[in-house]
């Protein structure tokens, strides 16, 4: 009696293992590709599904966008510039069947993809373009790289280009460069600002031609700033032509 209880309750204990590898309950965001007797039957999703124990094997696929760091690459750009370069990867299994049957790590296969295509892309470049042309070069990462994982099943959203290392030496040098471009507006800056100031200085002296009163009018406005500034008496003296001008109006010969 108790080896007949002992074998049924390892009968029940073994259909209980059975029948939780028979039922699977898959989530909206994924599938499950499902092979019978070692052939490709489909894809199933998401909900309950039933398999046949011990006949039918599921592979459990995510759906979600997947977020990939590519390791940084050394690069060598056109102009034999030696930089590190590294980036981020937006993907997602947008068929499952493929994603199991053509590849054999979907994941790990789209990572060497990424930095292979990486480094080819970029070594194509200049260093300026590297610096300025990220968003270019981030499409092109992108299509390349969503070309090649096409018959994976694989679909790339996106690709950005993170950090871009470069040696000291190469640090100062853009830092001396960016130095002397700040300079160069400056001096032009200045020399515009000169330029119409000449200009303004040139339309007065030809108002001041014209009319001989505006430089009088000038002269006691200087004055008067000079009175509200300084506590001290200050003593100028007054020349001829300042009189002559006011004369002229009275009528007055100086």
């Amino acid at each position: 009696m108790p080896a007949a209880l002992m074998l049924m309750v390892f009968v029940i204990f073994g259909g209980l293992v059975v029948l939780a590898n028979a039922v699977r309950v898959v989530r909206e965001y994924e599938r499950l590709v499902v092979f019978r007797l070692g052939r490709l039957t489909g894809e199933r999703g998401p909900g309950l599904i039933l398999l046949i124990p011990l006949i039918d094997r599921a592979v459990k696929v995510g759906l979600r966008t997947v977020t990939m760091d590519v390791p940084p690459q050394d690069i060598i750009t056109r102009d034999n510039v030696s930089v590190k370069v590294n980036a981020v990867i937006y993907f997602r299994v947008i068929d499952a069947r493929q994603a199991i049957v053509q590849v054999e790590n979907y994941l790990y296969a789209t990572s060497q993809i990424a930095q292979t295509t990486l480094r080819s892309i970029l070594g194509q470049q200049e260093l300026d373009e590297l610096l300025s042309e990220r968003e270019k070069l981030n499409l092109a990462l992108q299509q390349v790289i969503d070309r090649q994982t096409e018959p994976w099943g694989i679909k790339v959203t996106t690709v950005e280009v993170k950090n871009v290392d470069l040696p000291q030496e190469m640090q100062r040098a853009i830092a001396r460069q960016a130095e002397a471009e700040r300079e160069r507006r400056a001096k032009v800056i200045n020399a515009e600002g000169e330029y119409q100031a000449a200009g303004r200085l040139a339309e007065a002296a030809g108002v001041i031609a014209k009319e001989p009163m505006a430089l009088q009018l000038r002269y006691l406005q200087t004055l008067a700033e000079i009175a509200t500034e300084n506590n001290s008496t200050t003593i100028f003296p007054v020349p001829i032509d300042f009189l002559k001008a006011f004369m002229n109006k009275l009528g007055t010969t100086v």
